[in-house]
């Protein structure tokens, strides 16, 4: 991490008032209000801690200093290094996994437990299977055309309809809802480097080693098959994970299947301890 400029402040909140601190990363495009729904199942066990990455929600446009995932993860280290409790169970989505992934990295003796949901870590797919990367790449040259041209409105529709599952249509969105899309959508562009290039190192030796704490991958079966790749990439190299199939999920399955993802989360706790 660079530390350029500092750490920009951003906004956060609260969910739920169990003992057990958990922090969650949410994916690009969405905000930390996304994580209500699995807060709720298991708010008597828990409290989430999330916040908006910046360029999403109410929190500050990207400065543009560094590397945006290297800022990202500067943010996210605050909140787990700031907090009371000792520990904390990490929970990221998408883009918001890659971050928690490389917290537990960083300080495996302040997760207790991690939680990847469809990460999307693409440099472990091109070691593994770099075909399911290219077939990937196919599939978003619909939106990645248009946000190369400076067309957002259009990238970010296009963008969700790939990613967005059983979500509402674009059209069927409030005003304010594509507005926020549409202006977090130039994240996918600047994140393309840190995501396939590997700018962080992960899969360094022995890096990887160090993320002893038990692990939890999610990932649904509507899911596209570059997400099956990662996460198989991911658990095969953990020595403490479990990685399981949301049966008629997609890729915004915390939002869509909270209490089959609460349901495995009350599990992972359970193996993780107090």
């Amino acid at each position: 991490m660079d530390g350029q400029g500092g750490i920009q402040p951003v906004f956060s909140r609260h969910f739920g008032h169990g003992s057990r601190q958990v922090l969650a990363i949410h994916c690009t495009l969405a905000q930390s209000g996304a994580w209500r729904g699995l807060a709720a199942q298991l708010e008597e066990e828990a409290t989430f801690t999330a916040f908006d990455m910046l360029g999403h929600g109410r929190s500050p446009d990207w400065d543009g200093r560094g590397d945006p995932q290297d800022r990202i993860t500067e943010i996210a280290e605050s909140f787990l290094t700031d907090q009371m409790a000792d520990q904390m169970d990490v929970i990221g989505h998408s883009f918001g996994a890659t971050v928690a992934l490389r917290l537990a990295v960083a300080h495996p003796e302040r997760v207790r437990s991690l939680t990847l949901l469809e990460p999307v870590y693409f440099c472990f797919a091109m070691q593994d299977d770099p075909e399911s990367v290219a077939a990937h790449d196919a599939d978003a040259a619909a939106f990645t055309e248009q946000l190369d041209r400076g067309a957002y409105g259009e990238g970010a529709r296009l963008f969700n309809e790939m990613w967005g599952g059983a979500g509402p249509s674009w059209d069927e969105m409030p005003e304010a809802a594509r507005a926020g899309m549409i202006r977090s959508i130039r994240f996918v562009q600047v994140c393309r480097p840190p995501l396939y290039d590997d700018l962080a190192g992960i899969l360094e030796p022995g890096q990887l080693d160090r993320v002893t704490m038990p692990t939890l991958l999610l990932r649904g079966t509507e899911s596209h098959r570059v997400t099956k790749a990662i996460n198989d990439a991911i658990a095969g190299r953990l020595p403490d994970a479990q990685n399981i199939v949301v049966e008629g999920a997609g890729h915004m399955l915390p939002i869509t299947h909270p209490a089959e993802v609460a349901a495995h989360l009350r599990a992972l706790f359970a193996r993780a301890g107090d």
